[in-house]
């Protein structure tokens, strides 16, 4: 988005605020599929912004939801529930029996016990489910999924089983992966998972959900080029993969990130023992990069100014509303002539930081969301709403 864009938008809106700009979402999917080939499906992990929802692109053939929250989001925005992956590490019997209400197209099993409640909850309905089982990371394992031996019995007693099919497998190991080898080492073991199943067990593992982790970049100049290399340098893999299985690559952040702009008003400025400060109306309550310590990396930050003075260069320490020496947004952080009525936009925060800061710390407001394309204009998904953290008129 340009600048003088983001100045119309910012003149038009309140702040703190984010925007997410449609158009921007929409070209990513598009990278990622240009890369990956059209036999490889992709699929929106909503966890990562699930204000995006609403407004999918059709390229999109799954959306993985992790959580009963995830699938209230689903509900309200009417999507397509046949694309829904059910997935997560916490599955009751409760949540269960609701995401088959919702007529979710798969579930996944991270442990036996997911396993038995899909089956339950099929055979009370006279259903059959497909199922994708979890496999944890090979290299040592975490809470998610199972050991590969324990998905292995599962297949080889799926008679057992009689109201699920077990359609493939699901390997996901963690995110913000910056090189091509161990994703490449993934998609190889997956590969020779797949050959095994079928010798062993006699058993075709039809359908693969992968999560690549790519890592985005929040703190370089050339983030979009290093980003292109990574899909470029995995691409053959994936579409390998492809060839054998039906594969769904599954990713939340490398898709959502960069359509993202965080706007936040320079309420104040001071300097103290030579340091310069801005106290901006938002704060790490409401914004938050992965790999960010105290602000001590910069993001890309675009300066929409209050007016036209200038030639007053100097370096600034960002920092919020909140009661708390943690509250530093950036450090170091250049400006020409920072006055207070400015308004700083935080770019690439399309992924996760609308939901994963600390929203109820200090009662603050939680900041307007909106959606913005060229061809639609802005539309305001969500006013800015005061936290009441103990939901009572008295305290």
């Amino acid at each position: 988005m340009d600048k003088t864009t983001l100045q119309q938008l910012a003149s038009n809106l309140g702040t703190p605020s984010y925007v997410f700009d449609l158009d921007e979402f929409e070209k990513r999917a598009a990278l990622v599929r240009r890369y990956f080939g059209e036999k490889t499906g992709l699929c929106f992990s909503i966890k990562a912004n699930p204000f995006l929802l609403g407004r999918l692109p059709d390229i999109f053939d799954k959306i993985e939801v992790c959580s009963p929250g995830e699938l209230t989001v689903c509900e309200k925005t009417g999507v397509d529930t046949s694309k829904i992956i059910f997935s997560g590490v916490n599955k009751t019997a409760k949540d269960v029996a609701r995401a088959a209400e919702d007529e979710v197209g798969t579930f996944t099993a991270e442990s036996r016990l997911h396993v038995d409640l899909i089956n339950s909850e099929a055979m009370s309905r006279g259903k059959v489910y497909p199922v994708l089982l979890r496999v944890t990371d090979v290299k040592g394992g975490s809470q998610f999924g199972m050991e590969e031996n324990e998905v292995l019995d599962i297949i080889k007693n799926r008679d057992d089983f009689k109201g699920i099919e077990i359609v493939g497998i699901h390997y996901f190991t963690g995110t913000q992966k910056k090189k091509a080898k161990p994703i490449l080492r993934e998609l190889e073991y997956i590969s020779e998972l797949i050959d095994r199943v079928k010798a062993e067990l006699d058993f075709t593992v039809e359908r693969i959900e992968y999560g690549t982790g790519l890592a985005v970049d929040y703190f370089e100049d050339d983030a979009d080029t290093l980003e292109e290399e990574r899909l470029a340098s995995i691409s053959e893999g994936i579409r390998a993969l492809a060839e054998k299985a039906e594969l769904t690559v599954e990713m939340g952040r490398f898709f959502a990130a960069p359509c993202g702009y965080y706007f936040t008003k320079v309420i104040d400025v001071k300097t103290n023992y030579d340091i310069n400060y801005a106290i901006v109306d938002g704060g790490l309550n409401q914004l938050k990069y992965d790999g960010q310590l105290q602000g001590m990396q910069i993001p890309k930050i675009i300066h929409l100014k209050n007016n036209d003075s200038a030639d007053d260069e100097k370096p600034w320490t960002l920092c919020g509303s909140l009661c708390t020496t943690a509250d530093v947004l950036s450090r170091n952080a250049v400006f020409d002539s920072l006055e207070i009525g400015d308004v700083l936009v935080f770019c690439r925060t399309g992924a996760y930081s609308v939901t994963e800061g600390m929203t109820v710390f200090l009662s603050r407001e939680m900041p307007a969301v909106s959606v913005y394309s060229e061809k639609d204009g802005l539309t305001v998904i969500r006013e800015m709403l005061y936290s009441d953290v103990f939901n009572t008129p008295a305290i």
